[in-house]
């Protein structure tokens, strides 16, 4: 870096907070502590400008019978020296005992009434002396962030299995916390759970199983609490190299570790690229298919679906997109909900860079073309306030924030990109990762370093427009691929009247079916029962190819796609594939819709579930 560019930024840093600015760490280097000053979250009662937590001490024993965690979290705190009330966020939990620290005295604590969406505030009083304080609770059997899942409902069909997802204000219904994503903490947990199981966290994890089935993690890097994951059952680790490899049920070890075998060049590309990976290990865990998404950012082990094992690694732009996280997202982090963008956007074109590297321009701009695709469908079926990267999500659950901020996000940083030329924009990236890591991030925030970094560019792009602007402004870049070109070719002539038989699809690629199949209009049942004849798409084991020919079929009223559909829904619980279908199923044929969702509900996780019950009524 220019030293004026590093002066710039740590002026800037200074006016927009008191954080500290943070030097590019090793991956072993604690970063500095943040100063108290933070920005008001709607989604969190959290007082974290009078106290902080700063560490997490977690005992918890897992029970499967009764489908609860119980135990204590001793929080460590930091605070203003006249501040007098601890507040938490909590949703669900009994909460049995508080105690303060250090003397161990009990302390009278006060939980206010439910809220639907943020659950119950926490007061808890404090004194001069407070250090922290240790709460004994036990959470639900019904935890919006936890599944307990029968063993029916796992691969190997033997053991049960427990997983979390605390994104995006879940955490706080298994565990007494600030459950707002500014606030950051260490944490440390000691995990009983059956002797058969084993259990990992987004934390230090060894791999090995425990034969008195009691598992100590560490976490020494700090963590927002919606990064903070669990997961309980009877799974395998086969490594990669000394800094990656994957977890999953001995059932499905093989073709995962079969299906992800690049991630060791991930990691090494997203570092030529962007700086130092620094959480120490990148792991995954493949879950039972009822896991609501792709996948989860949680650091040091990233939780996939086994959706994306298609066989030939053709959907593993995924365990790019969960990598791309750890600078973006687990290191600068979106200060708020509203702020969403600023992950996930972020995150997708850092994505589609690490997938340029690794596997060439035109794979990459096919799946920009795909991307744009998707942000087109969805802008068209939401009101223009939804429309823009900081999207108001006050009064709402932010599991419910539109997905726009993927696509619309990447591609505006696409146009920073050509706007301001490939090397000076990546050096203004490396930048922006080295100087705010660990640290919460605002649209505003993120803006004035923009305007003072790259204040041509920012005057040659409309970034207001872009940011609180619906649609998909005029000068945003425009994708192309000439294997995406030849397959528009192919689609335009069947859906002339071409024979399915003249279109030869022996040597495309996955995405290249998604576009074609995206490509056709609304046709009658007869032409797309051709086709089906033909490719097999009903059959296919590639859950994008099956997920556009399916949501494609019901749109044009061809039936004959039913059974394959009520496969699908029953086999899998992501909620990208569900919710499409489901709104399909409801204007088509609500009987079927609700039939099939009788049977497959209790294999959903609760975000799903909560998706699918709005949409069913």
């Amino acid at each position: 870096m220019k030293r004026s560019l590093i002066l710039t930024v740590l002026v800037l840093a200074a006016a927009c907070t008191k954080e500290t600015t943070a030097p590019p760490p090793t991956s072993t280097q604690p970063p500095p502590k943040p100063q108290l000053a933070f920005v008001r979250d709607a989604h969190s009662y959290a007082n974290p400008s009078e106290v902080r937590v700063e560490h997490v001490a977690l005992d918890l024993k897992v029970d499967f019978a009764k489908k609860q965690l119980s135990g204590t979290a001793a929080l460590r705190i930091e605070k203003q020296a006249d501040a007098k009330t601890l507040i938490l966020d909590t949703a669900g939990l009994d909460i049995h005992s508080v105690k303060l620290q250090p003397g161990d005295a009990s302390a009278p604590f006060v939980l206010a009434p439910d809220d639907p969406i943020l659950g119950r505030k926490l007061e808890i009083p404090i004194n001069a002396d407070t250090a922290g304080v240790t709460i004994d609770y036990t959470t639900h059997p019904d935890a919006r962030a936890l599944q307990w899942l029968e063993p029916a409902m796992t691969a190997g069909k033997k053991h049960p299995f427990l997983l979390s997802q605390s994104q995006a204000i879940n955490a706080r219904t298994w565990v007494p916390l600030q459950d707002t994503p500014q606030v950051r903490f260490t944490y440390e947990a000691t995990l009983h759970v059956p002797k058969e199981l084993s259990a990992v966290m987004s934390a230090e994890n060894s791999g090995a199983r425990n034969a008195d089935g009691v598992y100590h993690f560490k976490m020494p890097q700090p963590i927002p609490s919606y990064l903070l994951a669990i997961a309980v059952g009877d799974l395998v680790y086969r490594p990669y190299d000394n800094r990656s490899g994957v977890f999953a049920e001995p059932a499905t070890i093989d073709a995962a570790v079969h299906e992800f075998a690049d991630t060791p060049k991930m990691i090494a590309a997203a570092e030529e690229l962007y700086g130092p990976y620094r959480w120490g290990k990148y792991d995954l865990l493949v879950l039972p298919p009822s896991f609501p998404y792709g996948g989860m950012e949680n650091p040091r082990l990233t939780f996939l679906t086994p959706t994306v094992i298609a066989g030939d690694r053709s959907l593993v732009s995924l365990i790019a997109h969960e990598l791309a996280h750890s600078w973006s997202g687990n290191l600068v982090t979106n200060a708020t909900w509203n702020d969403f963008w600023i992950n996930e956007g972020f995150t997708t074109y850092f994505e589609h860079r690490i997938s340029e590297k690794l596997y060439g321009h035109e794979y990459s701009e096919m799946l920009w073309q795909l991307g744009l695709t998707d942000l087109k469908d969805e802008l068209s079926t939401l009101p223009p306030k939804d429309q823009g990267l900081y999207i108001d999500l006050g009064g709402r659950n932010p599991d419910d924030a539109p997905g726009i901020v993927y696509e619309k996000g990447a591609l505006f940083l696409r146009l920073l990109e050509e706007t301001a030329g490939r090397a000076r924009w990546d050096q203004f990236l490396r930048t922006y990762f080295d100087t705010f890591a660990f640290q919460p991030m605002t649209t505003k925030r993120l803006l004035e370093y923009l305007k003072t970094t790259l204040p041509d560019v920012v005057k040659r792009v409309n970034v207001d427009e872009w940011v609180y602007g619906s649609g998909i402004p005029a000068n945003a870049p425009k994708p192309a691929s000439q294997a995406f070109a030849r397959v528009e070719a192919d689609a335009k002539r069947f859906a002339e009247g071409a024979p399915a038989r003249s279109i030869d699809m022996s040597k495309w690629s996955s995405h290249e079916r998604v576009h074609f199949i995206q490509s056709l209009p609304n046709l009658y049942p007869e032409r797309l029962e051709s086709l089906d004849q033909q490719f097999h798409f009903s059959d296919s084991g590639n859950s994008e190819v099956l997920s556009a020919w399916l949501e494609k079929a019901l749109d044009s009223g061809y039936k004959g796609v039913y059974p394959a559909v009520e496969r699908f829904l029953t086999t899998q619980g992501r909620r990208k594939f569900l919710k499409p279908l489901y709104e399909r199923l409801a204007k088509s044929d609500i009987a079927l819709a609700r039939r099939i969702y009788a049977k497959a509900r209790p294999s959903y996780h609760p975000v799903s579930q909560s998706t699918i019950d709005e949409i069913l009524k």
